[in-house]
């Protein structure tokens, strides 16, 4: 019924929890969820998540805020993202939120890894996992810049665990992009985020729950996990006043549409 289209199941958090999460996850009938890699190191365990799970998917990229960490070339991402049950390029994008006494100049390896996983989505026909946080103008730019318009040969893909302004999410959506909403939608102090969750066309809508991070209400301040992703939905179905059985089939249609060949 529900598929959670972003988590973080590798981490150490959740990682010893997988049979327990596994069993929540059939009690809220959440179908699926796809684990997002965040560096080259992590992706052999997240991988393993995929390839060991009938209902887990895997992503490979190196996360934006990832330092201390190898540097992605265009054939690591190539290589890893040709494997079974690799379905996206990222988690990758922009980050300037901490920025530790640097310029946005002096970011330039960011951009730098940021087209790198571009043009590797592109020659696979993979969709990119973009994050961006403080760097929306950068991060649209540099999309268009590398041919991401939502033309044919673009690889398109998803704004996940959306933050920015509304202008920011119809640019995105004008590339093509999906947008995905995670538990901040059931904040309360997120109103103008649920304003642009209320507009967000239906066929481009994405749930999440970017698990370890950001448990919805009510378990806002505990550790997330994909079982928690109905109540990102419920919020939805609230917003759009549309049933919820209808917001999980359409999340998850997309989730289909955008990953595509990801069926049960």
């Amino acid at each position: 019924m529900f598929t959670d289209s972003h988590c973080h199941l590798s981490f150490p958090e959740l990682a010893a929890q997988v049979p327990v999460i596994r069993k929540a996850m059939l009690e809220a009938q959440v179908e699926r969820a796809l684990c997002i890699c965040t560096s080259l190191e992590e992706f052999e365990s997240v991988h393993a998540l995929a390839t060991g799970y009938d209902n887990f998917w895997a992503t490979v990229g190196v996360h934006p805020d990832n330092e201390d960490c190898r540097e992605p070339s265009l054939p690591d991402l190539l290589d890893r993202g040709q494997m079974p049950r690799v379905i996206g390029i990222g988690e990758t994008g922009l980050d300037y939120y901490r920025l530790a006494g640097r310029s946005v100049a002096d970011m330039a390896w960011q951009r730098d890894r940021f087209r790198t996983h571009i043009r590797a989505a592109r020659q696979l026909g993979l969709p990119l996992v973009v994050h961006t946080r403080a760097a929306s103008h950068d991060t649209l730019a540099i999309l268009r810049e590398e041919g991401e318009d939502g033309s044919v040969g673009s690889a398109g893909g998803v704004f996940h665990c959306f933050t920015e302004t509304a202008e920011v999410a119809r640019a995105a959506l004008d590339l093509g992009f999906y947008i995905s909403f995670s538990g901040i939608l059931t904040f309360k102090n997120a109103q103008d985020i649920r304003d642009v969750a209320a507009f967000v066309p239906l066929d481009r809508l994405l749930i999440e729950t970017d698990s370890p991070y950001l448990a919805p209400v009510p378990y806002r301040g505990k550790i997330n996990n994909p079982s928690y992703v109905p109540h990102v939905a419920a919020q939805l179905a609230t917003l759009r006043n549309l049933p919820l059985e209808q917001v999980a089939a359409l999340t998850s249609r997309n989730f289909e549409s955008l990953f595509k060949g990801v069926l049960l």
